[in-house]
């Protein structure tokens, strides 16, 4: 081999090591970014249940926005970085859709409404969410008819406006369950009572299993709805897309 192909051969070596560095560092920064991101600004989630119909439906996929409350230990990815309290702290308000930690374990993520502020009595009565002693409006509307991949079932269908007049959808399935009439609760100070749209379907404040949520539990807030597939559809087959993608619930506020 002559001195110039020698030459070349390392030239080659060198330019193959260097881009190897270069793809490496651009490979960190993405991650680090990422990370940036989910701490700090957005981090996305999907639903895996019904409890929020018909406001979130399974196979949803939404930003919940991390700075919205403010941080927590919770707002870091496995709690890594403990510390008690929030700093930046805005409080929630009456109607947000939120994800917590649920207090038992601080490490299950849940997604609920907003109803109850620290000082509140919440009670439900024959069905009818009550705040402060006060019924909460509720308007009988067309019925919810669920996918056929799930029940397929029509529902009864109920706008609810709380005090501070935030609207949204609600769902009775039957009269007289265990949630629709329950005893008065006072929410204590700095926690907030958590309750799912789909009012027989969810288990929330109401249930000593969740209790109030302290404030320090609280992730962030749903922002938007940025993709959904159909019951029992997988997001990563993109080939069944055309058939299975939601295409009206595509970047939806919440």
């Amino acid at each position: 081999m002559s001195s110039k192909d020698q030459t070349e051969d390392v030239d080659l070596k060198s330019k193959n090591k260097g881009g190897l560095r270069e793809s490496a560092v651009v490979i960190v920064q993405a991650l680090i970014l990422a990370l940036v991101v989910r701490t700090l600004l957005f981090q996305p989630f999907n639903i895996p249940s019904g409890s929020m119909m018909d406001t979130l439906l399974e196979g949803d996929y939404l930003f919940v926005s991390k700075y919205s409350y403010g941080y927590s230990q919770y707002s870091v990815p496995f709690a890594a970085i403990p510390f008690s309290g929030r700093i930046w702290s805005a409080e929630p308000e009456r109607g947000d859709v939120a994800v917590f930690k649920l207090p038992r374990d601080n490490s299950t993520d849940y997604i609920k409404r907003v109803v109850g502020l620290p000082g509140d009595r919440i009670q439900m009565i024959g069905g009818v969410l009550h705040i402060n002693g006060e019924a909460v409006k509720r308007e009988r509307i067309e019925d919810f008819v669920d996918e056929p991949g799930r029940s397929g079932k029509t529902v009864r269908r109920y706008i609810e406006t709380l005090p501070n007049g935030v609207s949204y959808h609600i769902l009775d399935l039957v009269d007289g369950s265990i949630q629709d009439d329950t005893r008065v609760f006072e929410v204590p100070a700095g926690q907030y009572f958590m309750m799912g749209d789909n009012r027989d379907n969810s288990t929330d404040s109401r249930f000593p299993s969740v209790g109030p949520v302290p404030f320090e539990n609280f992730v962030g807030r749903a922002e938007i709805l940025f993709f959904s597939v159909k019951n029992g559809a997988s997001a990563w087959m993109f080939w069944m897309w055309p058939w299975t993608v939601r295409w009206d619930r595509l970047l939806n506020d919440l």
